[in-house]
């Protein structure tokens, strides 16, 4: 059986194509448009409640039968520092100040680790998606045991041979090679290591080679023809977020879906001063500010992002959306309007994917 074929019965899936999970952005009615158009829809719970993950898995299942991914973050806890967090929220303070806004006393560390989270993982074990996949590093071995157990597939994200050679030794099934080119956030185990930075074409072939576990490309995929490319290579399937953002069914607001689809290429920047962590969206204001000449070091992930939080929805208030944290990728000049369904429609088609009886 081939890789493609091979990913394809364990997802359980139509089509190699795979929304990514976008935490903020991706809503039960973008993921069970994709899973039923026969790809594999995804949530991105990294940042949500438990409530709202239950609630955001049981409202998917209304929707469709079909198989679905969640995602969760796996990062290692904030090293907070009082002084590097003065000290940016002091570079912040002409912000905040432009806004009418009183910059914070204090930061917050507004998101915990799955890792360290038990009740979130409790709920996975109780719910049982089809598919649970990893960003940021690799959950307790014990955990991830416990999902094989209840017939959960996992992925996790790797930017790296060393990453994915890790999530090999993990048991996961499949990796996620994430490029350069990858809007959001980079799912880089150690944020502080130095990064390789290969591009997405460069890592697929790179794990191809050197791993087991099928493929998954990820990073600047928006058509039939980079979809083509990847599988050229040997991806087993790939994975588009930026492609899905301006679908009607993401969260995105009006002002990011504009942005988006009036952006060019060059108008995005890997920068750490939104969240924390190496991530990639669109130019803004909050991100010139952030890295103007003698800025001070930026707090870690998500202490930062609570700055970050905090400003845009001051600026919002005020029909503002010049520090939102708009993620997009590389080829974001070439985001399209279209539902989710059609959007699938049109990249299989684009790729020259045919399917007979269900099997591709």
């Amino acid at each position: 059986m081939s890789s493609h074929s091979e990913l394809l019965h364990l997802l359980g899936i139509r089509y190699p194509l795979i929304q990514a999970p976008m935490a903020g952005v991706s809503t039960p009615e973008l993921a069970a448009a994709v899973s039923n158009a026969g790809g594999l829809g995804s949530l991105g719970l990294g940042a949500s409640s438990v409530a709202d993950a239950r609630r955001q898995m049981e409202q998917t299942r209304q929707l469709t039968d079909k198989p679905f991914n969640i995602n969760v973050f796996c990062h290692a806890p904030a090293r907070r520092d009082a002084e590097v967090e003065a000290a940016w929220l002091q570079h912040l303070q002409p912000l905040f100040d432009g806004q009418g806004e009183p910059v914070p006393a204090q930061l917050e560390e507004i998101y915990t680790s799955f890792n360290h989270n038990d009740a979130m993982q409790e709920l996975l074990l109780e719910l049982r998606p089809a598919v649970v996949s990893f960003h940021f590093g690799l959950p307790p071995a014990p955990f991830v045991e416990r999902l094989h157990r209840a017939g959960v597939i996992t992925l996790a994200s790797a930017t790296s041979l060393e990453e994915a050679c890790a999530i090999e030794a993990a048991g996961i099934h499949a990796v996620v090679a994430q490029g350069i080119e990858a809007g959001g956030h980079r799912g880089m185990f150690d944020p502080d290591a130095q990064d390789s930075q290969l591009t997405t074409t460069a890592l697929v072939s790179l794990l191809v080679n050197e791993c087991r576990l099928p493929v998954i490309a990820a990073g600047g995929i928006m058509d039939g023809a980079d979809i083509q490319a990847m599988l050229a290579l040997g991806a087993a399937a790939v994975q588009l977020g930026t492609a899905f953002v301006a679908c009607p069914e993401s969260a995105a607001n009006e002002a990011y879906r504009q942005r988006l689809l009036h952006a060019g290429a060059g108008d995005t920047r890997l920068t750490r001063t939104l969240s924390g962590r190496p991530a990639r969206g669109l130019l803004n204001r909050f991100i010139d500010h952030g890295e103007a000449a003698g800025a001070p070091v930026v707090p870690d992930y998500p202490v930062a992002y609570d700055a970050a939080k905090r400003l845009h929805g001051a600026a919002a208030r005020q029909a503002c959306h010049d520090f939102a944290a708009h993620w997009a990728g590389t080829g974001v000049q070439r985001a399209r309007l279209l539902p989710a369904a059609g959007l699938v429609s049109r990249l299989l088609k684009e790729a020259g994917i045919q399917v007979a009886d269900g099997v591709y």
